[in-house]
């Protein structure tokens, strides 16, 4: 009889059992933190006090942000995906905020011995006979992968080299799964907003994002069309080195820079006033690069990068900006692109019968659980697609009384149009981050008007007539307003 080896049989188990264990960690804390919020709504609904309600909801704040925290931190994977969405300033309270925008780079590092085998078994040599110098501490660690620098034979500049963790995409899609149904759950009580159909376009970009040559290909892509469509270099995007690509393992150039979530530190050191002209200046150069070269990709091209959260965003030399990290791109059809165009031009001319028309004609299905549905239906618009808050919003709350998809419901969300809801929440993040309150629809209306012209959409005479608006609106207002 065979002996059976205690060890290796255990392992086997382990293996078995852990979607169930990590759906049950999930479930048990997701469910505290959301009970827990529905309880406090009891309790605060009896204070009458203004003031002293809002010290309560702050405190609950705090006191969620913790265990939202943790569980995105012991989990991992996926779950820091979810922090980086949730963790901006103008999507969760200031405390969820303070709390989770520090995991961008906490995922655990994929031990060196291991970066070694992979690299060998993709590649087909040894780390010694490819590389001059190969730095084992990574400069960084996603949830699907971490990068090193390192320097090949026989060239004088670095490189940096992307690495897959292993085992990473099965626990990923239970994740993914769960959260799915956990948005079943929440939309039909409290989020009237079709959450559904957002997860499951998660879903099926996460999976391209295993695949390191099909993010090799949309790199140089990109790279190609932002450079043939500027005169000078709008954004930098990192050059693919050909030779060295696998479905786990990507070699591109290395871009010296700092992340912009140090870029206050930076200039402090530096020696110059975070609050003064020359740092605003370089803030509004910042954003108006990233805002630029994604008004170009999506209006234009409709092929983007879908992922602008902080840790994706190098500040170079002279405030150039580089635009890391190509898992993450969508490609638009062209129907909705121009009929995002559309919605664009809507959103920048204050036209809130055109703006309505636009949500239907992109197939947002709502429905009005207020009188004015026609304002609602516009603020809902900027909400959803314009880095500019509506007139006295400075927070999305989902959960508050007075909220707009309180007031419309979001029957139905296309999917092929989380990844550009997804891009303008991030650009709007960052411009919160920076103190910059702008419109992305004011900025693309010109890009919009182009892609609708060149479509047939818009005619000789709508355009000269446009032209004469905008001049008269460009003499009220400069756009870019602090």
């Amino acid at each position: 009889m065979p002996s059976i080896d205690l060890k290796e049989f255990q392992e086997k188990i382990s293996i078995q059992f852990r979607p169930w264990q990590r759906s049950f960690q999930f479930w048990a804390r997701a469910a505290d933190i959301y009970t827990g919020y529905k309880v406090f709504q009891v309790r605060v609904s009896f204070e009458k006090d203004v003031e002293k309600a809002e010290a309560m909801w702050d405190r609950q704040h705090e006191h969620a942000a913790d265990k939202i925290y943790s569980m995105c931190y012991d989990m991992g994977g996926f779950f820091l995906k979810v922090a980086q969405v949730v963790g901006k300033p103008d999507l969760a309270p200031a405390a969820w905020v303070r709390r989770l925008v520090t995991l961008c780079d906490q995922a655990p590092e994929t031990p060196s011995n291991v970066v070694r085998l992979i690299l060998e078994n993709e590649l087909g040599k040894t780390v010694d006979d490819m590389f001059e110098r190969f730095d084992w501490d990574p400069i960084g660690s996603a949830s699907i992968a971490q990068v090193h620098r390192a320097r090949l034979k026989g060239d004088k500049k670095d490189v940096v080299v992307k690495v897959q963790h292993p085992g990473v995409q099965d626990l990923m899609m239970t994740d993914l799964r769960n959260l799915q149904a956990f948005a079943l759950c929440v939309q039909k009580t409290d989020i009237k907003f079709d959450l559904f159909s957002v997860c499951k376009e998660m879903e099926k970009q996460i999976v391209y994002e295993f695949d390191f040559t099909r993010e090799a290909d949309a790199m140089d892509r990109i790279r190609s069309f932002l450079s043939e469509n500027n005169k000078k270099t709008v954004v930098k995007v990192p050059r693919v080195i050909k030779d060295v690509v696998t479905r786990r393992v990507l070699m591109m150039e290395y871009i010296d820079g700092i992340p912009i979530l140090n870029m206050k530190d930076e200039i402090i050191k530096r020696g110059i006033n975070p609050d003064g002209k020359l740092a605003a200046a370089a803030k509004q150069n910042i954003l108006k690069s990233l805002t630029l070269a994604y008004g170009q990709m999506i209006l234009k091209s409709g092929f983007f990068q879908a992922d602008p959260h902080p840790g994706n965003i190098l500040i170079c030399k002279g405030s150039e900006v580089a635009l890391l990290d190509y898992g993450q791109v969508k490609e638009l059809p062209n129907p909705l692109r121009l009929s995002y165009a559309n919605l664009v031009l809507a959103i920048a001319d204050n036209d809130h019968v055109r703006a309505s028309e636009g949500l239907r004609e992109l197939g947002i299905d709502t429905l009005s659980l207020c009188e004015d549905e026609r304002a609602e239906l516009f603020k809902l618009a900027q909400v959803m697609f314009d880095t500019k808050l509506p007139p006295g919003v400075k927070i999305l709350q989902p959960f508050d009384d007075d909220s707009t998809i309180k007031k419309i419901a979001v029957q139905a969300f296309p999917e092929e149009l989380f990844s550009v809801l997804r891009t303008v929440h991030l650009l709007r993040g960052l411009s919160v981050g920076l103190g910059i309150n702008y419109s992305c629809a004011e900025e693309w209306r010109p890009l919009a008007e182009e892609a609708l012209y060149f479509s047939g959409r818009l005619k000789d005479e709508d355009l000269k007539s446009r032209n004469r608006l905008r001049r008269r609106f460009f003499r009220r207002s400069s756009g870019w307003s602090k």
